[in-house]
């Protein structure tokens, strides 16, 4: 309900009151008892309005001052006899907005049951509702994908993740999900700045709506000071994984209406090309209920739930999110589902097995070191996700290869080009190039160029274009001369320019009208804040 919607209601309602038709009056009466008729309306639409309530907590401040100048002026003409009727109606009309207004508050079971586990948050009405920094509020996907994501100590891993993830996403997959990073901090400073490099790192995905940055209230988090030290863990791992308890159940439950499956992952993984198909086809044909696909073996890593499950999930949570870590807690509850105390642990743990069901390979590896828990390290690795394929071979027509790029250790691109490894160099400047030049001219049909891995998703080249160098002389000084041709536009040096990279890949065909080619030229127009692999090298040859 808006101010302005309020204020047009007061106005309206006002004027027939003034004009004392009853028959009018009758029908206000009516349209108030309506309002408990749609309640449950409304409340479905309160949570996909969620990030509302932030933007409109200035107006309902307004709104409230404006109903007090509302009662103020009422109980000033509750003394005058001649307009009774009048006061009434507007007592009447203050009613039905305070009902409206009332309504929009209520909170569906799943939420108010946080009020139970998490009793401080009665005093904060708002501190269960994210403060969302980005985000188009995309529903009705199949995959949610949540990431909680806190300050590091020593390296920050989550834009390298966000890549991996985006990695190779067809344009149908991305319409069909959403990603939400929850910046699991209160430090406003530390929020805006996270949120402002994913914006700029993936200024297509936030417009779009793939990406979602939520963060929590500060109100949102108990006192964490004086937990009870458990499992002879510090006061400082205790304090570390009980918070972290807190996000993920914050987390889930704000990603619960937005679509079908619900995707846990952290913020310093990679992912496996193709990992969403894998997920969807897994999940499809699964023939007996379950509670957890689980698509990596460590923690709480690549973890699938059915999004109807994440009430009852995150309740079991908040019940002892003081008591252990998340992953022993998700146990817990699959035991006390399925398990037979009067039955042994080996029974015990086939009946969870049915519930929490394994897929292989993995498809999520975790590449952190330095963990969310100041001093931690950790070098976890997944042994089912396998070898990475951080390239993919061709077989390209012989050609000299050079490049200005310096070149790190064995990262040649004479590798890249055979399909023998990658190329990898330190940051382009404007200017820099790399250059294939074919032995004997050839015509060819179509290019492609891929640039960064699996591991280092984000050492793409950026504003780089494609050039090719027509084989004929005549034509390379005509090209000199005019400035262009074919609808290509020209380089000083007789090159036409033909396609550039974009979100790390450049691919397209060569008009034949150019006839043959003796050399590729991909050139650096701008100074890249990122080193630059090129993974891919592809060229089809017309072949007479």
């Amino acid at each position: 309900v808006t101010l302005l919607n309020i204020i047009f209601i007061l106005v309206s309602l006002t004027f027939l009151c003034s004009r004392g038709n009853e028959q009018w009056r009758n029908y206000v009466l009516i349209a108030g008892n309506e309002l408990d008729m749609y309640q449950s309306q409304f409340l479905e639409l309160r949570q996909r309005l969620l990030y509302a309530e932030k933007e409109n907590k200035k107006r309902s401040h307004e709104l409230s001052s404006a109903l007090d100048e509302i009662k103020h002026v009422v109980a000033k003409r509750m003394n005058l006899t001649n307009h009774t009727g009048l006061l009434h109606c507007w007592l009447f009309i203050l009613c039905v907005c305070w009902k409206m207004l009332n309504l929009t508050r209520k909170l569906p079971m799943h939420l108010t049951n946080m009020y139970y586990y998490l009793p401080h948050l009665r005093e904060y009405e708002d501190a269960i509702f994210p403060d969302i920094i980005f985000g188009r509020q995309r529903t009705g996907v199949s995959l949610v994908t949540g990431i909680p994501t806190v300050k590091r100590e020593k390296q920050d891993y989550l834009i390298n993740t966000l890549h991996s993830l985006l990695y190779e996403l067809s344009e149908e997959q991305k319409n069909d999900c959403v990603i939400i990073i929850f910046v699991a901090e209160v430090n406003a400073q530390y929020v805006n700045r996270v949120a402002e490099s994913v914006k700029t790192s993936f200024p297509t995905e936030i417009q779009s709506g793939v990406l979602e940055v939520i963060s929590p209230p500060a109100s949102y988090y108990p006192d964490l000071s004086n937990l009870k030290k458990t499992l002879g863990d510090s006061e400082d791992r205790v304090r570390w994984r009980t918070k972290q308890n807190l996000d993920y159940s914050f987390l889930m439950l704000y990603a619960q209406p937005k679509g079908t499956f619900y995707l846990q992952l952290e913020d310093d993984i990679i992912a496996k090309p193709g990992y969403i198909q894998s997920i969807k086809d897994f999940a499809a044909k699964q023939s007996q209920e379950w509670m957890i696909l689980e698509f990596s073996q460590l923690g709480f890593i690549g973890k699938l739930f059915k999004s109807e499950d994440l009430p009852l999930i995150v309740d079991f949570f908040l019940m002892f999110y003081k008591d252990k870590p998340i992953d022993w807690l998700m146990d817990h509850l699959l035991w006390v589902k399925v398990c037979n105390p009067e039955k042994d642990a080996i029974h015990c743990e086939k009946e969870k097995a049915k519930l929490r069901i394994r897929a292989k390979p993995s498809l999520f590896q975790h590449v952190g070191i330095y963990s969310s828990l100041a001093g931690k390290i950790q070098n976890l690795k997944d042994k089912d996700f396998g070898q990475s394929v951080l390239h993919k071979a061709h077989n390209n027509p012989p050609a000299k290869v050079d490049t200005s790029l310096r070149i790190y250790q064995q990262y040649t691109l004479e590798k890249v080009y055979k399909g023998k490894g990658w190329f990898w160099a330190s940051a382009p400047v404007a200017g820099d190039y790399i250059s294939f030049t074919f032995l004997n001219p050839l015509k060819v049909e179509k290019y492609f160029f891929r640039s960064g891995n699996m591991e280092h998703p984000g050492d793409k080249l950026f504003n780089t274009t494609v050039e090719v160098l027509p084989a004929d002389e005549m034509l390379r000084k005509e090209l000199v001369d005019n400035g262009g041709k074919f609808n290509y536009p020209a380089t000083k040096d007789g090159y036409l320019t033909i396609g550039a990279f974009e979100n790390g890949i450049a691919e397209g065909s060569v008009d034949q009208s150019i006839g043959k080619i003796q050399a590729i030229r991909l050139l650096v127009n701008s100074d890249s804040p990122v080193w630059a692999i090129i993974s891919e090298v592809s060229m089809l040859i017309k072949t007479f």
